[in-house]
């Protein structure tokens, strides 16, 4: 019976669960806008990991580097076109 149950999965969901928990305290205190904004990229970035690991198997299948590749590659092109609208809006270059 013991193998039938999913404790990954359930240890996923209550991770995910505190650090919501957490994000909800930032709004909830009284934190300097630094610390806050610290604190939620920190646990949005982990919970994203989270969410890939454990509830989407990224790592479970034969070709496991190559699904972290192409996220990595995902992330890159995000990053490269935030910071290039950025640049061209806001900062006029």
């Amino acid at each position: 019976m013991k193998e039938l149950f999913p404790a990954k999965q359930v240890m996923g969901f209550v991770a995910s669960l505190v650090l919501t928990v957490v994000a909800l305290l930032v709004y909830y205190t009284d934190m300097s806008f630094t610390v806050g904004m610290t604190i939620l990229l920190a646990t949005a970035f982990i919970q994203a990991f989270l969410q890939l690991v454990v509830f989407m198997h990224a790592g479970e299948s034969k070709d496991g580097n190559s699904i972290y590749t192409n996220i990595l590659y995902a992330v890159f092109i995000a990053v490269v076109t935030v910071f290039g609208s950025l640049l061209i809006l806001l900062w006029d270059m």
